[in-house]
């Protein structure tokens, strides 16, 4: 069977359903343009709403789909994983590293907060065999494919009301 032919092997994340989430990612979009020609300023870790989103990369192997999280600063202590209804969500915090008692700062561009991020995975993965690590703040999720599900298209038939 082709790819054209079963259910969708993409993972994809949860698009916002109000007006003002879509707005907002029209505008992080942007932001996101102008910064890709302006590289050092800050960003990498935070959106133009302020919220903590680490980067990832996906990637499809024959047997399993490849997520790998860059959660630099972050401990492992500091990181969970849920799986429900085929959403993946990763939640966590990347907790201040210093104490600001008796400072002034002149300058803080280091982010620091609570992180999320749902992605939607393929009918095709069995839940119960996602595994990860985490290694040199870098959270690598391997969810394997169940080689037996496999959900085809079909065609519907469409009747006349007679």
């Amino acid at each position: 069977m082709s790819k054209t032919e079963t259910e969708s092997s993409e993972v994809t994340a949860s698009p916002p359903r109000d007006a003002f989430s879509t707005m907002r990612n029209e505008m992080e979009r942007l932001f996101e343009r102008f910064e890709h020609h302006f590289p050092l300023l800050p960003g990498f870790w935070s959106g133009t709403s302020g919220a903590l989103v680490p980067s990832l990369d996906v990637r499809e192997r024959d047997d399993a789909i490849v997520i790998e999280v860059d959660l630099p600063g972050v401990e492992e202590k500091d990181v969970s994983l849920t799986i429900a209804n085929g959403n993946l969500t990763i939640r966590g915090e990347k907790k201040q590293s210093i104490e600001q008692k008796g400072e002034n700062f002149y300058l803080s561009e280091r982010t620091h907060g609570n992180f999320e991020r749902t992605l939607r995975l393929p009918d095709s993965i069995d839940e119960a065999k996602i595994e990860a690590k985490f290694s040199n703040g870098v959270l690598q999720v391997t969810a394997k494919k169940n080689p037996g599900v496999v959900k085809a298209a079909r065609k519907i038939e469409i009747k006349s009301a007679a």
